[in-house]
Protein backbone atom coordinates (compact mmCIF):
# COMPACT_ATOMS: atom_id res chain seq x y z
CA UNK A 1 0.00 0.00 0.00
CA UNK A 2 1.49 3.46 -1.11
CA UNK A 3 1.34 6.08 1.60
CA UNK A 4 -0.63 9.50 0.73
CA UNK A 5 1.48 12.53 0.24
CA UNK A 6 0.06 13.93 3.87
CA UNK A 7 1.59 10.83 5.35
CA UNK A 8 5.07 11.02 3.12
CA UNK A 9 4.88 14.29 4.82
CA UNK A 10 4.76 13.05 8.23
CA UNK A 11 7.00 10.70 7.57
CA UNK A 12 10.11 12.86 6.54
CA UNK A 13 9.77 11.30 3.19
CA UNK A 14 9.80 13.25 -0.49
CA UNK A 15 6.30 14.22 -0.84
CA UNK A 16 4.77 16.31 -3.82
CA UNK A 17 3.66 20.21 -2.08
CA UNK A 18 0.98 20.17 -5.16
CA UNK A 19 -0.88 16.95 -3.86
CA UNK A 20 -4.79 17.60 -3.46
CA UNK A 21 -5.51 16.48 -0.07
CA UNK A 22 -2.08 19.10 1.12
CA UNK A 23 -4.02 22.04 -0.92
CA UNK A 24 -7.45 21.57 0.51
CA UNK A 25 -5.47 21.64 4.20
CA UNK A 26 -3.61 24.97 3.10
CA UNK A 27 -6.85 26.15 1.89
CA UNK A 28 -8.85 25.76 4.96
CA UNK A 29 -6.01 27.00 6.74
CA UNK A 30 -5.68 30.38 4.69
CA UNK A 31 -10.26 31.23 5.18
CA UNK A 32 -9.11 30.42 9.01
CA UNK A 33 -6.15 32.16 9.79
CA UNK A 34 -8.11 35.61 7.85
CA UNK A 35 -10.68 35.16 10.53
CA UNK A 36 -8.36 34.67 13.25
CA UNK A 37 -6.36 38.15 12.13
CA UNK A 38 -9.59 40.05 11.42
CA UNK A 39 -11.31 38.82 14.64
CA UNK A 40 -11.40 41.71 17.50
CA UNK A 41 -12.67 38.69 20.17
CA UNK A 42 -10.48 36.98 22.25
CA UNK A 43 -12.54 33.95 22.37
CA UNK A 44 -13.64 33.75 19.06
CA UNK A 45 -9.85 34.07 17.67
CA UNK A 46 -9.29 30.82 20.00
CA UNK A 47 -12.06 29.41 18.65
CA UNK A 48 -10.45 29.71 15.12
CA UNK A 49 -7.07 28.52 16.09
CA UNK A 50 -8.51 25.47 17.52
CA UNK A 51 -10.78 24.54 14.65
CA UNK A 52 -7.43 25.07 12.59
CA UNK A 53 -6.26 21.95 14.33
CA UNK A 54 -3.51 23.60 16.97
CA UNK A 55 -2.92 21.82 19.94
CA UNK A 56 -3.09 25.25 21.85
CA UNK A 57 -3.19 24.93 26.06
CA UNK A 58 -5.79 26.89 27.78
CA UNK A 59 -3.47 29.49 29.19
CA UNK A 60 -1.01 30.05 25.69
CA UNK A 61 -1.58 32.50 23.22
CA UNK A 62 -0.99 33.67 19.66
CA UNK A 63 -1.03 37.43 18.83
CA UNK A 64 -2.10 38.60 15.64
CA UNK A 65 -1.13 38.83 13.39
CA UNK A 66 -0.29 34.85 12.70
CA UNK A 67 0.92 32.88 9.58
CA UNK A 68 1.29 29.08 9.09
CA UNK A 69 0.08 26.32 6.21
CA UNK A 70 -1.27 23.65 7.67
CA UNK A 71 -1.83 24.88 11.50
CA UNK A 72 -3.09 21.31 12.80
CA UNK A 73 1.08 20.16 13.06
CA UNK A 74 1.46 22.74 15.97
CA UNK A 75 1.28 22.11 19.30
CA UNK A 76 1.83 24.97 22.03
CA UNK A 77 2.25 24.28 26.06
CA UNK A 78 0.95 25.91 28.85
CA UNK A 79 1.89 29.91 29.99
CA UNK A 80 3.24 30.18 26.60
CA UNK A 81 3.18 33.33 24.05
CA UNK A 82 3.91 33.96 20.24
CA UNK A 83 4.16 37.42 19.35
CA UNK A 84 3.19 39.29 15.99
CA UNK A 85 3.98 38.50 12.69
CA UNK A 86 5.16 34.98 13.88
CA UNK A 87 5.51 32.58 10.39
CA UNK A 88 5.03 28.72 11.10
CA UNK A 89 5.68 27.01 8.04
CA UNK A 90 4.23 23.73 10.17
CA UNK A 91 5.09 20.71 7.39
CA UNK A 92 6.88 18.30 9.63
CA UNK A 93 5.49 19.59 13.15
CA UNK A 94 6.30 22.23 15.50
CA UNK A 95 6.09 21.51 19.08
CA UNK A 96 6.55 24.68 21.65
CA UNK A 97 7.15 23.63 25.37
CA UNK A 98 6.11 25.61 28.51
CA UNK A 99 6.33 28.65 29.34
CA UNK A 100 7.95 29.87 25.98
CA UNK A 101 8.52 33.10 24.52
CA UNK A 102 8.95 34.18 21.56
CA UNK A 103 9.05 37.62 19.97
CA UNK A 104 7.53 39.51 16.90
CA UNK A 105 8.51 38.27 13.20
CA UNK A 106 9.77 35.34 14.58
CA UNK A 107 9.60 32.41 11.87
CA UNK A 108 9.61 28.66 12.05
CA UNK A 109 10.03 26.42 9.24
CA UNK A 110 9.96 22.73 9.10
CA UNK A 111 10.49 22.23 5.13
CA UNK A 112 12.63 22.30 2.26
CA UNK A 113 12.14 22.29 -1.52
CA UNK A 114 13.85 19.95 -3.37
CA UNK A 115 17.82 21.13 -4.17
CA UNK A 116 17.60 20.05 -7.71
CA UNK A 117 15.62 22.54 -10.19
CA UNK A 118 13.82 19.82 -11.93
CA UNK A 119 12.71 17.72 -8.74
CA UNK A 120 11.99 21.80 -6.91
CA UNK A 121 9.53 22.92 -10.04
CA UNK A 122 7.99 19.55 -9.78
CA UNK A 123 7.29 20.10 -6.03
CA UNK A 124 9.25 17.60 -4.44
CA UNK A 125 9.84 18.95 -0.77
CA UNK A 126 10.89 16.96 3.09
CA UNK A 127 9.74 18.40 6.23
CA UNK A 128 11.49 17.83 9.80
CA UNK A 129 10.33 18.97 13.04
CA UNK A 130 11.31 21.61 15.54
CA UNK A 131 11.15 21.01 18.91
CA UNK A 132 11.57 23.73 21.24
CA UNK A 133 11.99 23.35 24.90
CA UNK A 134 10.45 24.60 27.73
CA UNK A 135 11.31 28.17 29.37
CA UNK A 136 13.07 29.31 26.11
CA UNK A 137 12.68 32.92 25.34
CA UNK A 138 13.08 33.72 21.27
CA UNK A 139 13.93 37.03 20.57
CA UNK A 140 11.97 39.14 17.75
CA UNK A 141 13.19 38.55 14.17
CA UNK A 142 14.82 34.96 14.72
CA UNK A 143 14.47 32.31 12.12
CA UNK A 144 14.78 28.48 12.81
CA UNK A 145 15.48 26.23 10.15
CA UNK A 146 13.96 22.41 9.83
CA UNK A 147 14.70 19.57 12.02
CA UNK A 148 16.27 22.20 14.78
CA UNK A 149 15.42 21.28 18.47
CA UNK A 150 16.10 23.94 20.83
CA UNK A 151 17.01 22.50 24.90
CA UNK A 152 14.99 24.29 27.74
CA UNK A 153 15.79 27.18 28.90
CA UNK A 154 17.81 28.54 25.71
CA UNK A 155 17.83 31.93 24.67
CA UNK A 156 17.61 33.10 21.24
CA UNK A 157 19.12 36.45 20.32
CA UNK A 158 17.37 38.41 17.96
CA UNK A 159 18.09 38.38 14.24
CA UNK A 160 19.42 34.74 14.90
CA UNK A 161 19.77 31.95 12.05
CA UNK A 162 19.03 28.59 14.01
CA UNK A 163 20.87 26.35 11.65
CA UNK A 164 21.18 23.53 14.01
CA UNK A 165 20.85 22.00 17.71
CA UNK A 166 20.95 24.20 20.71
CA UNK A 167 21.63 22.87 24.17
CA UNK A 168 19.32 23.51 27.05
CA UNK A 169 20.64 26.49 28.80
CA UNK A 170 22.46 27.31 25.90
CA UNK A 171 22.46 31.56 24.63
CA UNK A 172 23.40 31.46 21.03
CA UNK A 173 22.99 34.43 18.06
CA UNK A 174 24.43 35.76 14.81
CA UNK A 175 23.97 34.15 11.39
CA UNK A 176 24.70 31.28 12.02
CA UNK A 177 23.63 31.31 15.28
CA UNK A 178 26.52 29.94 17.50
CA UNK A 179 26.76 29.76 21.45
CA UNK A 180 27.49 33.18 23.30
CA UNK A 181 29.07 31.59 26.30
CA UNK A 182 32.81 31.39 26.82
CA UNK A 183 33.66 28.19 27.99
Amino acid sequence: MSLSELQKMKAGELYSMFDDELDQLRTKAERLLFLFNHEPDRQTRRAYLEELGIGLHPTAHIQQPFTTCYGCHIRVGAQSFINWDAVILDHGGVTIGDQVFIGPKVQIYTVNHALEAAARVAGEERAQPVVIGDRVWIGGGVIILPGVTIGDEAVIAAGAVVTRDVAAGDRVGGNPARSLVKR
